[in-house]
């Protein structure tokens, strides 16, 4: 466990190295839903780094082999468009097939929602890139179940812990991991001179009420 939470670490770094994690308490970035937050993460930038997206990929594959188990898993999920490039390279390494998952049904064609085959009873592994509120992974998961197939377990690059989203999943009965999480992020800034200590707390109460903090 302590070599596990260790390559947290390590991977929270390198996504603050390339700025693909930003933190910013006092002048704080504004989501689309209205919502203040000290943080602002963008998984996508890790493909224009070849290394880090190895490290961290290699970490996904640690936690199917170790935690859910490749007797569990027929096909690889990626949700739409930020995790598809992730689950790519998965389902390559596990030679499984693939699919991706859009947010809802094309306007055209044979207005698809699944690209790609899942067939009845299936078992499929839901990729993700970040975890907020949960909203694209449990959009992922009904969709693949509403196909046929059945979804128990999803991973994502990072996670926010936001109360919601655990609450979410629980109703879905889903369990989710992650490679590295908020907590682990914002220890990681202060030690590494990204976030100043004395901002430490209040970066860290966002996540337990997001929509009224910085009101």
């Amino acid at each position: 466990m302590k070599d596990y939470f260790k390559k947290n670490v390590n991977i929270a770094k390198n996504l603050l190295d390339i700025k693909a994690i930003s933190l910013r308490p006092h002048k704080p970035f504004k989501f689309t839903s209205g919502i203040l937050s000290p943080i602002y993460i963008d998984n996508r930038i890790t493909i224009s780094y070849p290394d880090l997206r190895d490290k961290i990929i290699a970490q996904y594959i640690k936690i199917i082999k170790n935690d859910i188990g490749l007797d569990n898993i027929d096909v690889v999920s990626g949700t739409a468009t930020a995790a598809i490039p992730h689950a790519a390279f998965i389902a390559q390494k596990l030679n499984l097939p693939m699919v991706y998952v859009r947010e809802k049904k094309k306007g055209h064609g044979k207005e698809n929602q699944i690209e790609g085959v899942v067939k009845k009873g299936q078992k499929v592994l839901v990729i993700e890139d970040h975890i907020s509120t949960g909203g694209s992974l449990i959009g992922n998961t009904k969709a693949i179940r509403n196909a046929g197939g059945k979804v128990s377990y999803a991973i994502a690059n990072t996670n926010f812990l936001m109360i919601k989203a655990a609450q979410n999943f629980k109703k879905l009965d889903i369990k989710v991991f992650s490679i590295t999480d908020f907590e682990t992020i914002v220890t990681t800034a202060v030690k590494t001179g990204y976030l100043k200590d004395k901002d430490k707390e209040l970066v860290l109460s966002w996540a337990s009420n997001p929509e009224k903090w910085g009101r």
